[in-house]
């Protein structure tokens, strides 16, 4: 494992949490759009992660004998971390509420609304930020470690 590859980890993981942040953002705050540049009303997004490689770590890049064991190691000495696939589209259908005074109604007088509903939306921001916050923790307990370890070697 590199010197590095701990906070490589920990800020792919704040990204891809950063990322969903603002996804689910963007839905609570569009939670009521009716109307969007596209006709109708918002679409609800959702984030997807993938698990993507970063780097070998130099233990299995520079190991000249090769085995099924060895193998084995550099298959598993792959440094991974997480970053966005994609960010779907919800295709759930409409709310539809009568409102026929609304800008938006249809000629039998309903609006169709975001499927969105603000208390999931909530959770899903509360949890992405607990998710960010556990990487931050990540990050600093690796940069203890870290300055522990230049201290011993200094002294």
């Amino acid at each position: 494992m590199g010197f590095f590859d701990g906070y490589d980890v920990a800020t792919s993981g704040m990204s891809a949490q950063r990322t969903r942040i603002n996804i689910v953002s963007a839905n609570i705050a569009n939670a009521q759009t009716t109307h969007t540049a596209d006709g109708g009303p918002y679409k609800k997004q959702d984030v997807v992660f993938e698990e993507v490689l970063m780097h070998k770590s130099n233990k299995a890049n520079n190991d000249d004998s090769f085995d099924e064991d060895s193998a084995k190691d550099i298959n598993d000495a792959k440094l991974r971390g997480v970053g966005v696939k994609s960010i779907v589209q919800n295709d759930a259908d409409p709310i539809m509420r009568y409102e026929p005074a609304h800008p938006d109604a249809n000629e039998e007088g309903y609006v169709a609304y975001p499927n969105i509903n603000p208390v999931i939306e909530m959770v899903n921001l509360i949890e992405a930020q607990r998710s960010y916050e556990a990487n931050i923790a990540s990050f600093n307990t690796h940069k203890s470690i870290d300055t522990k370890t230049l201290d011993i070697l200094k002294g």
